[in-house]
């Protein structure tokens, strides 16, 4: 099959030429007032009757788009004329390849700038209207990171302008960003890993949970009984567990387990490190002596930490709300277990302190946040 040909638009004002994008036309006659289903098939439309042309004037452009509304959209003539009396911002990645400025885009790469998130908006938003005000419609996406961290510099802390270089640095480096967070069952490691990936726009996360459910598709109970069990109870597993201390029966249950476990995180952390690609790996069984054994590495840059509710009534009330979550059986088997999930945390709590692992406290879910943040763009500015 014969590749289409692309079709480009030319602006003469500036002297350069760039790809027909449809979406850009699309958010345009939206804001016209066509509705997005209406908007996107005159785009599609107008793309597919000019495409042959190979290139055409962005003047041109518009007069067909005028054209092509006064036809079968003509109550939004007028106000297309007076929203697209000036293009869109375009953006041109290290691949010189267009894409359209985006406010939340940018105000997410503020994330790691120790800025408070409702600020980050009206940071980006300024840069907007500063770039539009230059009269230019098109910007490198490297111009675009100098003015930003010019910006931060001047309006907000050198301290956050160094940040923010920091997290370009490093996001051109290449390298992937490995976030490790241990803890014991209900301290919230799940959620926080999720607004951790939505903030770092990490598209890969990995419970620990999951490799421990395929792994026992794979290993039946009678070659690994431990693997079976949760983490709070593995010890009922262990063959000598009537002649051993609790507590040590306890950690020895959950060592045993984890060590199993092991095997798949870190196969997850080497195909991260061979694909370059940053994820986030959350679970009981990521426990500080595991994160001791690793190994420093040049090719990516591993953050670890133990999430712990501090406050035993706290953690106690997280179980039994689980029951809102999940099925009322296994919320009651936490509350069973209670005693042991609070030791297994006292445990993880002392190894971390031990191996020198940061504690993030999770009594608020916002200040944990802010602190797991901190922690990630001191880490980056030591790689510096």
């Amino acid at each position: 099959m014969a590749k289409a040909k692309k079709l480009m638009v030319q602006n003469i004002e500036e002297q350069s030429t760039m790809p027909f994008l449809r979406g850009i036309l699309t958010r345009s006659l939206q804001g016209a007032g066509l509705r997005f289903d209406d908007a996107y098939a005159l785009s599609s439309q107008i793309r597919n009757h000019l495409q042959h042309k190979g290139e055409i004037t962005s003047q041109a452009l518009r007069t067909h788009v005028l054209e092509c509304l006064t036809e079968q959209f003509p109550d939004h003539v007028n106000n297309y004329q007076r929203h697209s009396g000036k293009p869109a911002l375009v953006v041109l990645d290290r691949d010189e390849q267009p894409h359209p400025f985006s406010k939340n885009h940018l105000a997410m790469s503020l994330e790691l700038c120790a800025i408070p998130p409702n600020q980050t908006y009206e940071i980006a938003a300024r840069i907007e209207r500063d770039l539009k005000k230059s009269g230019r419609f098109q910007w490198k996406s490297t111009e675009i990171a100098e003015i930003m961290e010019a910006d931060l510099r001047s309006n907000v802390s050198g301290e956050a302008a160094d940040r923010y270089a920091t997290s370009l640095e490093f996001s051109r480096s290449g390298r992937p960003l490995v976030i490790l967070l241990g803890g014991t069952t209900g301290c919230g490691k799940s959620t926080l890993g999720s607004e951790i990936a939505h903030r770092l726009n990490i598209v890969r996360t990995q419970s620990t949970d999951m490799l421990r459910e395929v792994m026992r598709l794979m290993i039946p109970s009678r070659l690994m009984p431990s693997l079976h069990c949760s983490s709070f109870n593995a010890w009922e597993a262990l063959p000598y567990r009537a002649h051993a201390d609790p507590e040590d029966a306890l950690v020895e249950g959950y060592l045993t387990q984890s060590h199993q476990v092991s095997v798949g995180i870190e196969a997850v952390i080497q195909r991260a490190r061979r694909e370059r690609i940053s994820v986030i790996i959350e679970g009981v069984h990521v426990h500080p002596r595991f994160i001791a054994s690793l190994t420093d590495v040049d090719d990516a840059v591993i953050i670890p930490m133990i999430v712990a509710v501090l406050r035993k009534k706290s953690l106690r009330g997280r179980l039994k709300g689980r029951g809102q979550q999940v099925a009322s059986r296994r919320s009651e088997r936490y509350l069973k277990y209670f005693d042991s999930i609070w030791t297994l945390q006292s445990f993880l709590l002392d190894e971390s302190d031990r191996f020198q692992i940061p504690m993030v406290a999770n009594d608020d879910q916002a200040t944990a946040v802010a602190d797991i943040m901190e922690l990630i763009a001191v880490r980056l500015l030591q790689e510096r």
